[in-house]
């Protein structure tokens, strides 16, 4: 049985509703998008530093990063991008890692929107999920569960690795497009967690992933 799977997809793929169902199935589940709230939150640990390297103007009167003003500086200057990843994410892998080791056990699903780009993540599990979907889905799924506009998820996206990169590094793809279902989506993580983490599942080549769709 493999122990850790990486999670992935981009923007609005349904990556968080893939996510929800492994628990269901058994899984301890490590959201590196939580963990990176919670590290740039009110209080949070990543503050003092992210201050120091961007000015006081991107904390926010709540005392939590201001994420508007930060990602307006991210997508202007690709080297304020790269200052702020350098900060974050050694954090990010040190408190993932902690909350791993409390697994007791289960299979620990890390869920990274950035594995595809961080070959060290990759480096880290045994095997790699990616949810994939139409790109101007994902665009659809955002706007509305966001209300952001077209032109600031179509960035957040362009910051991304492509459809094309992620399913390049997998070993199953969900497939997640507009005519799938929840049901449908539920029965192929299902599906998927059977042939990978039951007990005595082969370790050789995985088998296809069934087809599944919810936005997440």
């Amino acid at each position: 049985m493999i122990a850790r799977i990486g999670l992935t997809g981009g923007i609005g793929s349904g990556k968080s509703t893939v996510a929800a169902e492994l628990v269901a199935c058994g899984a301890w589940l490590v959201d590196t998008d939580a963990i990176a709230h919670a590290l740039t939150g009110p209080g949070g640990a990543a503050l003092p530093a992210l201050a120091r390297a961007f000015g006081p103007g991107v904390i926010g009167a709540d005392g939590a990063l201001d994420r508007a003003h930060m990602r307006s500086l991210a997508f202007a200057d690709p080297a304020a991008r790269q200052r702020l990843e350098a900060l974050l994410h050694p954090l990010i892998g040190a408190e993932a890692d902690a909350r791993a080791a409390r697994a007791e056990g289960r299979v620990v699903v890390f869920d990274v929107p950035l594995l595809t780009e961080r070959p060290h993540w990759r480096a880290r599990v045994d095997r790699v999920l990616v949810i994939d979907c139409p790109e101007a889905l994902q665009v659809q799924r955002v706007m509305a569960r966001s209300g952001w506009t077209a032109d600031a998820v179509q960035r957040v996206m362009g910051q991304q690795a492509s459809r094309v990169q992620r399913r390049a590094i997998a070993d199953a793809v969900i497939h997640n497009g507009p005519d799938t279902t929840l049901p449908a989506l539920q029965a192929a993580v299902r599906t998927l967690w059977a042939a990978w983490c039951a007990p005595g599942a082969a370790q050789g080549p995985c088998p296809a992933a069934p087809q599944g769709n919810r936005q997440g």
